[in-house]
């Protein structure tokens, strides 16, 4: 019987009987593990130390040496997509965010999670599951203090949550500053004053105190995290402590730079001496007489490293209290990241320029902000943009562009955005002392990130419901990472992408990608992962057969049609 041939008895009675068959399961298998799932955000596949990166990231370094390094792991190329199918185990269209957070008129493209899908807390939970989610949410339009919530995370599964319902925004003062279903102002928060706001430091602190509370309160239930740090996406904002460690560090150049992380690849067998690299992009030697964009360029990458070093302190942070309470051992940790290095020039063009000091009037304290990029802080200075601005303070909001973000995809090609290697490519480190045998190993074997629910299902004992709040939903797309953290074959046929219009499919070794409008290319990615040698012209056979079985995909998963992304929104 297909799905869409149940009836709403019959998907009804199979839940509730599922749902039994996961309480009982529940309370019969205490070990179970937790499962903290980290997301960081715009970031490159060589960025971490333990991916061949200069950036300094002990803290992931040591998960990575402690259990698996996966080497081909996707993500969608973009931050709410990778959400959408992060969360649900489904391709984003099928959750209803193939774009961005606007309704344009057809359901892959809705900017808002749909009620065909469930999030893995709203799985997790039925069968005894604690679920907490911190940092990030990106999956809805509705973003007002007066507004719907029905795609909050409360009302997703989650028993607590805090973080920003919107998708970018200041470090200092983060616009949809949220906990559980309340908007607040850092600066007039009863339960939380730290000496200094900083946004991946309340992250953690918050990661710390709903997992310590749990653990305090229920220790007898595993716990479900969700912890997405907007580190490193726009704003470069960052600590001077933090940038400090980083002087020097770029003041040779993009090249330069990549030839070292390239080195460090071939060194840890990450990059096959069969691969060319793709380009690099930028010409350093055309800044020599320029000493101040020279100056800026460097600094945007200091503080673009000092953003993942506070990140990494901070996971660091969260790993020892799980220690100390006895809860590391038992504990699945994921790491991994929503898309590839972010080309984007928010903040980079000229500007005219404004002063440093108040000249705008104050905002109140206790005043909401819901602004991803503000036009003053909260004492009346306003934003300051441009490549005579130093990135890193309050007032500032910057990019750190297209030539870091080259490096930051070392080796590969394209940016977010783009499904080609450098816009989908992420680090997956699986640490799990106690159910992960591999120790420091490398996982070869592709997959993408929609496996990550089929994973905390296949671990925790739960069941996927075919029906949820009385409406059917899709079934899982994804597969289980288990079996890989015990040396066996993950079973899988093929893995799909679009976005903007960018489409590939990945099956075994073969890479079928195209851009927007253009025609498709054929890559052996076992030969060529870099994608420097399109074979379509020499392989029309593969490519046509591969176009077809894509065709067939995209139909099925609400893609289409083709360029929807850019339709003007559907009215309200």
């Amino acid at each position: 019987m297909k799905f869409e041939d149940l009836t709403p008895a019959l998907l009804v009675a199979w839940t509730l009987l599922l749902l039994e068959v996961a309480e009982t399961s529940g309370n019969d298998k205490p070990t179970r593990p937790n499962i903290v799932v980290i997301m960081s955000d715009d970031m490159g596949y060589s960025d971490l130390g333990c991916y061949g990166g200069e950036i300094k990231t002990p803290n992931l370094d040591k998960l990575a040496a402690g259990g698996l390094r996966f080497t081909q792991f996707y993500n969608t190329a973009r931050c709410c997509p990778t959400r959408a199918a992060l969360l649900t185990g489904l391709y984003p269209h099928q959750a209803g965010i193939g774009h961005m957070m606007e309704d344009r008129g057809h359901n892959g493209y809705r900017g808002d999670l749909n009620r065909q899908c469930a999030t893995f807390a709203e799985v997790l939970k039925p069968a005894g599951y604690g679920t907490y989610a911190v940092g990030k949410w990106h999956v809805t339009k509705h973003i007002q203090p007066d507004g719907p919530k029905h795609n909050w995370p409360l009302q997703r599964g989650f028993d607590r949550f805090y973080g920003t319902i919107t998708g970018a925004g200041s470090f200092y003062d983060p616009g949809t500053l949220t906990r559980d279903n309340t908007n607040l102002s850092p600066f007039a928060d009863a339960e939380y004053q730290p000496k200094r706001f900083y946004y991946t430091d309340a992250i953690t602190d918050h990661a710390i105190r709903f997992v310590g509370e749990h653990c305090d309160k229920q220790a007898e239930k595993p716990f479900l995290l969700y912890m997405a740090y907007t580190a490193a996406h726009w704003p470069m904002h960052a600590l001077e402590e933090d940038i400090a460690k980083y002087r020097g560090v770029y003041d040779a150049g993009y090249d330069a730079i990549r030839k070292a992380r390239l080195k460090r690849l071939h060194e840890l067998g990450l990059m096959p001496t069969g691969w060319t690299p793709a380009p690099t992009v930028g010409d350093w030697s055309k800044l020599a007489d320029n000493e101040q964009r020279r100056a800026w360029e460097i600094r945007c990458m200091e503080v673009y490293a000092a953003m993942i070093d506070r990140m990494d302190q901070n996971i660091g942070r969260f790993v020892a209290e799980l220690s100390q309470r006895g809860k590391l051992d038992n504990t699945l940790i994921l790491f991994l990241q929503d898309n590839g290095g972010c080309q984007e020039v928010i903040g980079r063009q000229e500007q005219m320029t404004r002063s440093a000091k108040p000249t705008l009037p104050p905002i109140a304290a206790d005043a909401i902000r819901l602004d991803v990029i503000p036009k003053q802080n909260r004492a009346g200075v306003p934003t300051q943009q441009g490549p005579h601005v130093l990135p890193g303070p309050e007032d500032t909001y910057i990019a750190y562009g297209l030539n870091w973000a080259n490096v930051s995809n070392t080796p590969f090609r394209e940016y977010k955005h783009f499904v080609h290697e450098g816009g989908i490519s992420t680090p997956l480190i699986a640490h799990w002392p106690s159910g992960i045998s591999r120790r420091s190993a490398f996982e070869p074997q592709p997959g993408h990130l929609i496996d990550i629910m089929a994973t905390c299902v296949d671990l925790s004992g739960a069941a996927y419901p075919p029906v949820l709040r009385s409406e059917p939903i899709h079934p899982l797309e994804g597969r289980s990472l288990a079996p890989a953290f015990t040396g066996k074959k993950i079973e899988r046929d093929a893995i799909y992408w679009e976005h903007e219009g960018n489409r590939a499919i990945r099956e075994g070794s073969w890479k079928l990608v195209a851009k927007e409008d253009k025609p498709w290319e054929l890559y052996d990615l076992a030969a060529d992962r870099t994608e420097q040698h399109d074979l379509a012209t020499s392989q029309p056979e593969r490519l046509q057969r591969l176009a077809a079985k894509w065709d067939d995909w995209a139909k099925r998963a609400n893609v289409l049609p083709l360029g929807t992304w850019k339709a003007k929104a559907a009215l309200k």
